[in-house]
């Protein structure tokens, strides 16, 4: 990728379906305020990564797990000047749901109680387990990722609580948030949507944010993103995609989608169209 020092790979093993997995060093990278459909596990192998999580700033060097629960906004930049240099692994809900129903005692939603976990052995387990990936031993790579979620889970697991979405405004948002889904290519201003939900717009901004953490400008950009993440699994090319999740054309997909996941939206999907060969080609 761009950046003198900088590289990234944003990836899928056929061999384990539902986890994404990116290898990456950055320097002068900032990811903006987003989320993740999936759970982060990201494993730091050298330098430092400050993150922004539920209102304060979380240090992870090397030996250290960043861990990010589901829809959790959080932002990522270096805390050191040389960066940091890591290994990630993005399991679905459904993919840690049936590891932590199998060898854990968390009832309900499983997730992860703090942010960071200071655990070098873990650390290298998820390391081998994007080794084992790109060598194509879907043996390793399977129990591997099985024995990491595990061991996360019963050293810093927990059941995560409902999203509460009771109040008067908490209802007012989750509304807002249907018309922007209904919308994204076109979204009405704040205040069209303010007036339409029967509300104000300070009062909805406020109500948004306390519900899902973000204002919702920031939260269409983080979903136009995520939309433009499954038409390029589709195989969608990119400039289309723009057009279809509302950007106003590619170089403006091309900035958000690498501020969010890392790496650009082209070298992104070329990395899924390998995955689709290889899975055809062993058919």
């Amino acid at each position: 990728m761009a950046g003198s020092g900088e590289r990234a790979r944003h990836w899928r093993y056929a061999e384990l379906p539902g986890v994404d997995l990116l290898r990456a060093r950055y320097i002068r990278k900032t990811f903006v305020r987003h989320t993740h459909e999936s759970f982060v596990i990201a494993a730091i192998a050298d330098g430092v990564e400050v993150f922004h999580h539920r209102g304060a700033d979380q240090y992870a060097g090397a030996g250290a797990l960043a861990l990010v629960n589901p829809d959790t906004p959080h932002t990522g930049r270096a805390g050191v000047p040389e960066g940091w240099r890591y290994g990630a692994v993005y399991p679905s809900p459904a993919v840690v749901a049936e590891i932590a129903a199998e060898t854990t005692v968390i009832r309900g939603t499983p997730g992860f109680a703090r942010p960071v976990v200071d655990d070098p052995y873990t650390v290298g387990l998820v390391h081998q387990v994007l080794r084992a990936a790109d060598e194509g031993n879907a043996l390793a790579a399977d129990t591997l990722l099985r024995v990491v979620v595990t061991r996360l889970l019963r050293l810093n697991g927990g059941t995560l609580p409902q999203r509460e979405v009771r109040t008067a405004g908490a209802q007012v948002a989750a509304r807002a948030r249907e018309v922007l889904e209904g919308r994204m290519a076109e979204p009405p201003s704040l205040e069209t949507l303010a007036l339409g939900l029967d509300s104000s717009p300070f009062a909805l901004l406020r109500a948004f944010r306390d519900l899902y953490g973000m204002p919702p400008h920031t939260w269409l950009t983080d979903a136009r993103v995520r939309e433009a993440r499954r038409l390029l699994d589709a195989g969608v090319s990119p400039a289309e995609a723009a057009v279809a999740v509302g950007f106003t054309d590619q170089p403006h997909l091309n900035r958000h989608f690498t501020r969010i996941v890392g790496v650009p939206p082209g070298a992104y999907q070329r990395e899924r169209k390998n995955v689709q060969d290889a899975r055809q080609g062993s058919a």
